[in-house]
């Protein structure tokens, strides 16, 4: 199974900074929907991995969280690609928990759920924690996208020492480096 990790808010859809609360305020980023079923149609195995505090702070339930994620699968699904899996932590970073990137539990519980050998996959971010995450689970390849905090992710890893294998201007950008340098 070929698995890409692939975070939510600022890579697939537009991030905001009062956190998409509903799917009315949810919107696909250009090139998103075609990603995903390039994705898909290369036999890739697609699992998001995203922090919802929005959960959490009380913005929306989880029920409601749920909900967008089933209409973004649906629309993702329309147009030709899929979502095998969902991962999110609903937790504010003070609650300390191990599931919040750029803690790595979302993804080991994928792997745990999946069987997977995390050297033979790839995250796809546009955060500091997203690379952190990948790095400290030991995926094969990180890639950054310079959509959602992105240009500004850019700095700060190199601030904080932790690199992405590859840089690209957006999740489509992304997909045709993968395809290229597959894991």
């Amino acid at each position: 199974m070929k698995i890409v990790f692939i975070d939510r808010d600022g890579v697939i859809n537009r991030d905001r900074p009062d956190y998409v609360k509903s799917w009315s305020e949810f919107e696909f980023l250009p090139g998103s929907l075609d990603a995903l079923k390039r994705l898909t149609l290369n036999g890739y195995s697609v699992i998001v991995i995203t922090n919802q505090s929005v959960i959490n702070r009380k913005f929306v339930t989880e029920a409601g969280v749920q909900e967008i994620h089933e209409k973004m699968t649906s629309a993702v699904v329309d147009h030709g690609g899929s979502i095998e899996a969902i991962y999110y932590c609903p937790h504010v970073p003070k609650d300390g928990c191990n599931c919040r990137k750029p803690e790595p539990g979302l993804i080991y519980r994928a792997q745990a759920d999946y069987g997977l050998d995390l050297s033979k996959t790839c995250m796809i971010g546009d955060s500091l924690k997203d690379i952190q995450c990948a790095r400290r689970a030991g995926c094969g390849s990180v890639i950054l996208v310079r959509t959602g905090h992105g240009k500004e992710t850019e700095r700060l890893c190199q601030d904080a020492g932790t690199q992405a294998d590859y840089v690209a201007d957006d999740l489509m950008a992304a997909v045709k480096w993968l395809l290229g340098n597959p894991i």
